[in-house]
């Protein structure tokens, strides 16, 4: 494998200059060394890199079941003057094609590259995949540096001495001649690397036990075909990585952020569904901030998204974001819950709208609608009808094997007989299916009139849950309950049901009771929680916030309260804490009020997701949007506890004005906590009911919800400043 270059950046020019070479001019990419035997999965988590239209071919490797290391001039625009890589989204299609020792084989994956990560210091990009590779092992970095003499072998699928586009991985030797602090300077044993080797390992040691220690970056190509004649020279250059695991670990275990545009900065949509669109009073919108980059408004009356601004429509009352398309852009999904259809009101609609190059619905394609009686799936074979409320509730995510998929709530719909029992849309790829009571599944709970089966709905990679807090338990009306399942596909192509949870249940605390709402909010995340497990494992909070609790001797109505649920690798659920104010003297912030309603609103994030889960890592928040504050009514709070220990040991209180974040003053009616939503880096809290006349949301850095954690600086989001229109109505009522 012959591996050359272009001389490109000053520090590259540097490493090279104190080498004895010049090196090609021509950017390296193959081995001309032996082919590896088809049978051989010794270098399988080499991967075969095409960019573009077969533009440009390079080689990488798998460092983490979604990304490859590989190198920056792969993508550079011009890698003899300069190494510089956009962030985020590759400009051109890229495939990856990993753990094939022979390309016409179909063992391993082929998978897409949708981020770049880059380096600025050295010839190295971190590339992410839309996809997990799950039966290739990745490759184990080395900690140490090359040294003088040292030998080390080098792959990759760039030309050899007779092929231009071999399709089987070729390996070679390398002698290291020196080491610089970010390159070294090596000689092909017996063979050079060459055109499409670029970024491929070089590795210490050999079989199992072998290390990345460098990518392949620059050579003379001696004896690559196309190569003159007169140039013998095996020399070349390689790019170290063995000083790189804090790197690539800080991004490969961060949380996914929201990305609109592609540009590596997070962009953050803010809802307002009660605004007016084209003088249609509560037609809704969504504020689309982009990190830097300027403001956009998405409604109903733009061209390429579908409907049309009608008053009550409700466009944004809930949100969501996955990368359906996984083309590296973040797509929107936003509900239109009282959008009516065909004269039929309340019916509701979903809108998927797709990221690209410049933001929101610039890709190739914009938009999908989905809509009772169109698409495909179980969702055409429904019918719109007067209340169904489609998209009152939303998530999306993906699955741990990789699979996009949305959850649609439609707490309004029928099912037989049984007026607003309710009913959820699983959507995935091109199609959907229908989960409800009545369903001759698992499901928990018989489909009756007013359960409300779809108004709340939370996931992760792992599973999912389904709130009806409308739900009877006895005789016990509205008392609510929750039902859980796993991403796992039966044969109908239909979510495995695992059960379910309600008050009544000996395993958890207190008791069904008459209007207690259990299931009116959900949050879950996935968590790792030891050395020896994978993120296999769920964290459920269920809100409660109808729930009569006890304090001072005396009951306060609505009150409300949370409760957390381990849902276990192997799909059982185990109970583990309540969570709610109590008492004056206990070690929970705050005092059970009557009307508090806390659990109304829940969120949850692990900010270490790849790590075996800690007090800090695992945080959930919960709204308390009824609370008093002072004399000030329905003022609201936010609680955000640990999601592992005991309830008072790591919990915070959050208020206007308090300091950590929320300005102002409480006053009654704000009702902060009902608006609440985590990412990896920030707690935003909307506040569309005042201080100001158009709402706000405010975004708390992490540090600021830990107890103890450094308080960083809070980005407050306003109609009238940072670019966005002075007009409003609701403005941070929902957020993602």
């Amino acid at each position: 494998m012959r591996l050359t270059r272009r001389s490109r950046s000053v520090a590259l020019a540097a490493s090279m200059a104190a080498a004895p070479l010049m090196l090609s001019a021509v950017p390296a990419a193959a081995v001309t060394g032996p082919a590896s035997a088809a049978a051989d999965t010794t270098h399988a988590y080499t991967a075969q890199l095409t960019i573009g239209s077969h533009d440009q071919g390079c080689s990488g490797v798998l460092v983490d079941t979604e990304w490859l290391l590989t190198a920056a001039s792969c993508f550079a625009a011009d890698p003899a003057t300069s190494l510089a890589v956009d962030a985020g989204a590759p400009k051109k299609p890229v495939t990856a094609t990993i753990g094939r020792t022979n390309l016409s084989s179909s063992s391993g994956a082929v998978r897409q590259v949708v981020e770049l990560v880059p380096r600025t210091d050295r010839d190295v990009v971190l590339a992410r995949l839309n996809q997990p590779v799950t039966n290739v092992a990745p490759a184990t970095l080395a900690s140490t540096a090359p040294t003088a003499g040292e030998e080390l072998k080098f792959a990759g699928y760039g030309r050899t001495a007779d092929e231009w586009a071999p399709l089987s991985l070729h390996t070679g030797t390398y002698t290291v001649n020196s080491a610089a602090a970010t390159t070294a300077a090596v000689t092909g044993k017996d063979a050079a690397a060459c055109l499409g080797d670029s970024g491929g390992p070089v590795l210490r040691g050999t079989g199992s036990t072998a290390q990345l220690i460098a990518l392949n970056s620059q050579s003379f190509q001696g004896g690559c075909l196309g190569t003159d004649a007169t140039q013998t020279s095996t020399a070349g250059i390689t790019a170290r990585v063995d000083d790189l695991k804090s790197w690539i670990d800080t991004k490969v275990r961060a949380t996914a952020i929201t990305d609109f545009n592609g540009d590596g900065v997070e962009d953050i949509a803010i809802a307002d569904p009660k605004a007016s669109v084209g003088g249609d009073a509560g037609a809704g919108l969504v504020r689309v901030v982009y990190g830097g980059k300027g403001t956009a408004q998405i409604d109903q009356d733009l061209d390429w998204v579908s409907g049309g601004a009608e008053a009550n429509d409700g466009f944004g009352e809930a949100l969501a974001t996955v990368d359906y398309n996984q083309d590296g852009y973040t797509d929107l999904v936003v509900a239109s819950p009282g959008e009516a259809l065909a004269d039929v009101p309340n019916a509701g609609m979903v809108h998927v709208l797709f990221g690209g190059p410049s933001g929101l619905g610039t890709g190739a394609v914009k938009s999908k609608n989905l809509e009772q009686g169109a698409g495909t799936g179980a969702i055409l074979a429904s019918t719109s009808e007067a209340g169904d409320r489609m998209g009152q509730a939303l998530t999306a995510g993906t699955t741990a094997a990789g699979r996009p998929w949305i959850l649609i709530g439609v707490p309004g719909e029928s099912v037989g007989t049984e007026a607003g029992a309710g009913m959820v849309f699983y959507v995935y790829g091109d199609t959907s299916r229908t989960l409800h009571q009545d369903l001759p599944t698992s499901v928990p709970g018989v489909a009756e009139a007013g359960d409300k089966f779809g108004a709340a709905v939370a996931g992760d990679g792992n599973f999912f849950a389904i709130g009806a807090p409308g739900e009877a338990i006895g005789t016990a009306t509205e008392s609510g309950t929750v039902a859980l399942f796993s991403h796992t596909l039966d044969a109908d192509g239909r979510p495995t049901s695992i059960g379910g949870l309600d008050q009544d249940n000996s395993a958890v605390t207190g008791a069904a009771e008459a209007g207690d709402e259990f299931g009116a909010a959900l949050a879950m995340t996935a968590y790792r929680s030891s050395t020896t497990t994978g993120s296999n494992t769920s964290m459920l909070a269920i809100g409660s916030p109808g729930e009569t609790t006890t304090a001072g001797g005396a009951d306060a109505g609505e009150a409300g309260r949370a409760i957390l649920v381990r849902v276990n690798a192997d799909s059982t659920w185990s109970y583990l804490r309540e969570l709610r104010q109590g008492e004056a003297d206990d070690t929970v912030v705050g005092t059970s009020e009557t009307g508090d309603r806390m659990g109304e609103s829940l969120t949850a994030i692990n900010t270490a997701p790849r790590e075996v889960a800690t007090a800090t890592t695992l945080l959930l928040a919960v709204g308390t949007p009824g609370e008093a504050i002072g004399t000030e009514a329905a003022a609201g709070a936010i609680h955000s506890f640990s999601m592992l220990g005991a309830a008072g040991d790591s919990d915070l209180w959050l208020e206007a004005g308090d300091g950590d974040g929320i300005p102002g003053t409480p006053k009654a009616g704000q009702r902060v906590g009902q608006s609440i939503h985590f990412t990896g880096t920030r707690l935003y809290a909307g506040m569309p009911y005042g201080p100001s006349a158009y709402g706000a949301l405010h975004a708390l850095p992490i540090g600021n919800v830990i107890p103890g954690g450094t308080d960083g600086t809070v980005t407050t989001y306003q109609p009238g400043a940072g670019g966005l229109p002075t007009t409003g109505t609701a403005f941070g009522y929902a957020a993602r």
